[in-house]
């Protein structure tokens, strides 16, 4: 019989910065700003979901940690705002801050 999920490896879903991810093992991967610097380790603890495999854990007990990169900011976004026949234009934009980690293991 063949194995239908032979390919798969270890991911988690964990919540970074108040978004959740799906990470694997060696990912590069941009997050909302965190505190720290270049080369700094971080560890994310709030792992929602672990899966190796057919294993699958939900509210497992894993830590994820991860090596800040780099701090950045994102693409400038353009909010445009206007109500017809009125002469009423706003143009707004800005540039999220931005870090770039990289997940070095799933524990």
């Amino acid at each position: 019989m063949r194995e239908i999920f032979k390919g798969i490896v270890m991911f988690a879903i964990v919540n970074i910065a108040g978004q959740q991810f799906k990470v694997q093992k060696d990912q590069e991967l941009f997050v909302h700003r965190l505190s720290g610097n270049a080369g700094d380790k971080v560890e994310f603890s709030d792992v929602l979901m672990t899966s190796d495999n057919n294993n699958v854990k939900l509210g497992a007990n894993a830590k994820v940690n991860a090596e800040i990169l780099d701090h950045l900011k994102g693409d400038k976004v353009l909010i445009f705002k206007k109500k017809r026949r009125k002469g009423y234009e706003k143009l707004n934009g800005h540039r999220q801050y931005l870090t770039k980690i990289r997940i070095n293991e799933i524990a």
